[in-house]
């Protein structure tokens, strides 16, 4: 092959694969969301796969925890919809906290834990209380 023509193939080669690109950010970007499913509680511990500890456990949780969240099926209400989704996220956090009391290793993370715990399951409460009162 001459230079001339390994240059137009390279030069093909390159705006085939920036097209390539191109039309993949251009997918992404315009994708439709999905459409929300109904409301879904935050995990509880029988939800958990049985033998989900450690990091495992905490990734899991996570995981379910956020796929609950974006299966949410918003109400419109702002106030309504930020209350249900905090005290999702919330409960994640109590979860999570949980596996660290019972896996972790370090006092340090042990006290913050617990102190997550406390505080978050305080304000998942005033959450309760409010949503009982918007309905």
């Amino acid at each position: 092959m001459n230079q001339q023509n390994f240059k137009l193939v390279r030069a093909l080669s390159a705006a085939a694969t920036a097209a390539i690109a191109f039309a993949s950010i251009s997918h992404a970007q315009t994708a439709p969301p999905a459409a929300p499913a109904t409301a879904m509680p935050a995990m509880t511990k029988a939800d958990m796969p049985k033998g989900m500890m450690g990091s495992d456990g905490m990734k899991q949780s996570m995981m379910t925890g956020m796929d609950n969240m974006q299966k949410m099926q918003m109400t419109g209400d702002t106030d309504k919809d930020f209350a249900m989704m905090m005290k999702m996220h919330h409960q994640q956090a109590v979860d999570m906290a949980q596996m660290e009391l019972k896996d972790g290793k370090s006092p340090a993370m042990k006290k913050m834990a617990t102190q997550i715990i406390s505080a978050q399951k305080k304000e998942i409460a005033m959450f309760d209380k409010w949503l009982a009162k918007a309905n």
